[in-house]
């Protein structure tokens, strides 16, 4: 598969698992209903937020398996999976189908120890399931789940298997937020306009913007964050026209080495402790796609570093996007 085919189906994967988070079901936690979940439990089908995603981790991937809905990869099947579930209307029908008097779910605010429970009594100990569909191994499997459900209740509520390896995990030495601000220029693809969003990739890790209508100069100002591994490469930005009925056209691409941010911010250490200042600089070069030389700043006790990219590979097109680093000590 080319690197452009890959793209497109994380794209396209993306896509879909953004969708499926924009239900209405799906924009509250479905353990304490706080507003904007950005995590998941891929083998549940539930979105979550971050204070309980905390406790599904805790519970082990053989009962969750905890996936950020913008910084990690998802598979085909885990993305199929959440889609088939339904969202958290339906898997709630199921996992709190029985919840007993006096038993309520916790809140936005309620403390971790009352989060715990609910969602060790939901998910582990099955307490809240009909009781013709509890399971009482110490393990919950996609296959034991499925054998104890009734056929019809569980069609479209299947959980794919779970690797518990651990082989390739990766230490992260900080957090940078990529804010993609405009573009400017930017390549007709349809008739007479395009459909652009932008695609931002470092490593394995990619994250999308919103797809803007009609507009060849348009403003995101939208912010993603991406891991930084401690063997980290430059980051590609893949800007496409959407499609509705064909593959997404490719609409140019630019390449970010951050190396400059980050020996920069390592050199100074805590910014909290200067004033607004420069503290470094990404020169422009034939081998870059800057327009200017990129600046590297400390404001307002943050480092962060402003780009200005011409895309490469196409007729047409600028970028502007902003970097800020996060050390994990942060």
């Amino acid at each position: 598969m080319s690197h452009l085919s890959e793209l497109q189906q994380v794209a396209s994967g993306k896509r879909r698992l953004k969708d499926l988070l924009l239900q209405s079901d799906n924009r509250f936690c479905a353990d304490c209903g706080a507003p904007d979940p950005k995590w998941a439990s891929a083998n549940i089908g539930v979105f979550i937020c971050l204070k309980c995603c905390g406790v599904h981790r805790s519970l082990g991937t053989h009962i969750s398996k905890v996936l950020s809905v913008t910084l990690d990869e998802w598979s085909d099947d885990e993305i199929d999976a959440m889609i088939e579930v339904g969202g958290n209307l339906s898997a709630n029908s199921i996992y709190e189908a029985f919840l007993p008097e006096g038993v309520s779910k916790p809140g936005p605010n309620s403390s971790n120890e009352e989060r715990t429970r609910f969602i060790r009594s939901k998910y582990e100990l099955q307490e809240f399931l009909k009781p013709s569909l509890r399971i009482t191994s110490g393990k919950t499997s996609s296959s034991s789940l499925k054998s104890s459900v009734s056929t019809n209740l569980f069609d479209s509520f299947q959980i794919p298997s779970v690797s518990q390896n651990l082989d390739g995990i990766v230490e992260f030495m900080g957090i940078l937020k990529v804010k993609v601000i405009k573009g400017t220029n930017l390549a007709i693809r349809d008739m007479m306009s395009s459909d652009p969003y932008v695609i931002v990739a470092l490593g394995k890790q990619t994250a999308q913007t919103t797809v803007m209508k009609s507009n060849l100069n348009p403003v995101w100002n939208e912010e993603l964050m991406l891991s930084v591994p401690q063997d980290f490469g430059p980051i590609k930005l893949s800007v496409f026209d959407h499609d509705t009925f064909s593959a997404d056209d490719i609409m140019g691409e630019a390449e970010i080495d951050i190396q400059p941010l980050i020996t920069s911010a390592m050199a100074f250490g805590d910014p909290e402790m200067f004033g607004n200042m420069q503290i470094g600089k990404w020169l422009k070069s034939n081998d870059n796609a800057l327009i200017d030389d990129s600046i590297i700043n400390i404001v307002d006790g943050k480092v962060k570093q402003e780009i200005s990219l011409k895309l490469q590979n196409v007729e047409s097109g600028e970028l502007q996007v902003e970097l800020e680093w996060m050390p994990l000590d942060q």
